[in-house]
């Protein structure tokens, strides 16, 4: 079998393509020029000087041979290619010299020699092809002048010919050249711009799809591998089949129905990607047709398909969301106090001025301001407890004696448990050593339980136990308190979340105690445990590692 991909690789215009038109043409043309040697031999055709017939039959049988050789077996190097087409050339000078003549049609085959010369050695190989054929009509003026003075004449027509022919070959071959060059430069220029343009792409953190104008995904980025999670190729998916995408509403959109209609860019963050295990993402998309460069006769609106940019958004909308919901409602919450506050004061400052307004009832509307503006305070302390949470702050951890922080909060809230006529006990573990956490959040969190479990107990008591075993230490605040309903534990931890049971809503709070709790819990790397029955009381509780 002929090897394409041993072939000698020749001048600036060689290509296999150009190389087997050569290989072929070298196999059929000697066929003709044999015929046609025959014929003469035969007189069939008659022309002025010929060979006899064992000078025919010798340059037959080379060629043949060569051309068969030629046809079968690839040219392996430079020399091979060099020695081929000289003897094609003393082939077909002989032919021309003693069989057709010169000043024949068949002088026009010499131009493939030159082409093929040409292609294998470039231009040094068209000119030494050149020179032969000078060289050969020159020969043939001087072996044949004697029979007719007239094939002197042929002979120099043909040259000419054969000479304008081959300097527009090496004209338009240099333009082809030219030509075939700056292509390349700018193929291999664009090829670079590619490149630059694939290495921005794919180092970009947001996803990048580029699909045409039928929706099919033509090019996309690592980041888009990361935001679906999958390993699998993109290319030659469309769009719809790739990205799955549902509204608020939980209806399928189409993003190729919505590619197909915008004619600028669109930026949403309305839209939801689900995954293979039900679980959804928000994504921001940003996405606009891909534009033509286009001349005044174009019509602006032809693209060349579609960018889409996504971006992963549902921490941040999550977050923006909840950042609006908070300031609602502590707006709302602070409003309500505020303008108690404001308007019993207001009637204070009416009432002094009255004759008949005793002292009791200026005691008991500044008491309602008072209670107000406690309760104010308190919203202001948990608010702030919440952001040094959110923030760090001061969550540097130290070793903190238990049982010297146990006897510190008793002392602390003992008075107003007995102001309710309520016992504040301590149950500690005969032996309690430290632990290694943030002094601020460990106390603000049990504060938050204690003052809890004295505000939502009317008889009994409130008992802070702390006991330690195998590595832990375990902190529990338990009361005799209303007690919380199965369905209000799992809200008590939200944000502004109030009890609907009456008893709760008689008792002032502000709904973020708990919410901070939970938070400063997370800080401190534990968990906060509620165990709770409708007047029977609660019991909060926690556990922190040992100090080691």
């Amino acid at each position: 079998m002929y090897n394409n991909h041993k072939m000698y690789k020749g001048g600036s215009i060689y290509s296999p393509r150009t190389a087997n038109v050569i290989r072929y043409s070298g196999l059929f043309i000697p066929i003709v020029l044999i015929t046609y040697g025959v014929l003469i031999q035969f007189d069939i055709i008659r022309i002025q000087h010929t060979i006899d017939n064992v000078g025919l039959f010798l340059i037959c049988f080379w060629w043949l041979l060569v051309s068969i050789f030629q046809f079968f077996i690839p040219i392996q190097s430079r020399i091979d290619a060099a020695l081929r087409l000289i003897t094609y050339h003393l082939l077909a000078g002989s032919y021309l010299l003693f069989v057709s003549g010169i000043a024949s049609p068949f002088a026009g085959f010499w131009l493939l020699l030159m082409i093929g010369s040409y292609v294998f050695f470039s231009e040094r190989g068209l000119q030494l092809s050149t020179f032969a054929f000078i060289f050969l009509v020159a020969v043939d003026i001087l072996f044949w002048h004697n029979i007719s003075a007239v094939i002197a004449a042929y002979d120099l027509v043909a040259l000419v010919v054969i000479l304008i022919i081959s300097i527009v070959t090496m004209s338009v071959t240099r333009s082809q050249e030219v030509t075939k060059e700056t292509l390349n430069q700018i193929k291999a220029q664009e090829l670079l711009q590619r490149d630059r343009v694939m290495t921005i792409v794919n180092n970009m953190t947001d996803a990048v799809l580029s699909v045409d104008t039928a929706g099919i995904i033509r090019v996309y980025n690592a980041a888009s591998l990361n935001l679906l999670d999958t390993n699998d190729s993109l290319n030659g998916h469309h769009v719809d089949e790739i990205l799955s995408l549902t509204n608020k509403d939980n209806a399928e959109v189409s993003l190729y129905k919505e590619l197909q209609v915008v004619k600028t860019v669109i930026k949403r963050d309305d839209l939801y990607y689900g995954f293979d295990d039900g679980e959804k993402i928000r994504l921001e998309l940003t996405y606009s047709p891909i534009r033509n460069s286009f001349s005044r006769t174009k019509k602006s609106e032809s693209h060349d398909g579609y960018i889409i940019i996504m971006r992963d958004v549902t921490k941040s909308k999550s977050l923006e969301e909840e950042r609006d919901e908070f300031i609602s409602v502590i707006s709302h919450e602070l409003r309500t106090p505020i303008t108690i506050a404001e308007g019993t004061i207001s009637n204070v400052q009416v009432m002094m001025e009255h004759p008949d307004i005793t002292h009791d009832m200026l005691k008991d509307a500044v008491n309602v301001a008072h209670d107000q503006i406690i309760f104010l305070a308190n919203m202001v302390n948990d608010l702030s407890a919440l952001s040094r949470a959110e923030r760090g702050v001061a969550d540097s951890a130290e070793d903190i004696d238990i049982k010297e922080l146990a006897h510190k909060l008793h002392d602390k809230y003992s008075e107003s448990a007995k102001a309710k006529d309520l016992h504040l006990d301590l149950d500690l573990s005969a032996k309690l050593t430290s632990v290694h956490a943030s002094r601020l959040y460990l106390e603000e969190m049990l504060q938050n339980f204690i003052t809890n479990s004295i505000k939502y107990t009317k008889k009994g008591g409130v008992k802070i136990i702390i006991k330690q075993s195998a590595g832990e230490v375990f902190f529990s605040i338990k009361d005799t308190g209303i007690g919380i309903s199965k369905s209000d534990q799992a809200k008590i931890f939200h944000k502004f979340y109030r009890s609907e049971d009456y008893r709760t809503r008689e008792t002032g709070g502000t709904g973020l105690g708990l919410y901070v709790a939970a938070k400063l819990a997370h800080k401190l790397g534990t968990k906060i445990d509620v165990t709770s029955r409708l007047n029977f009381g609660s019991t909060f509780s926690f556990t922190l590692p040992e100090a080691k």
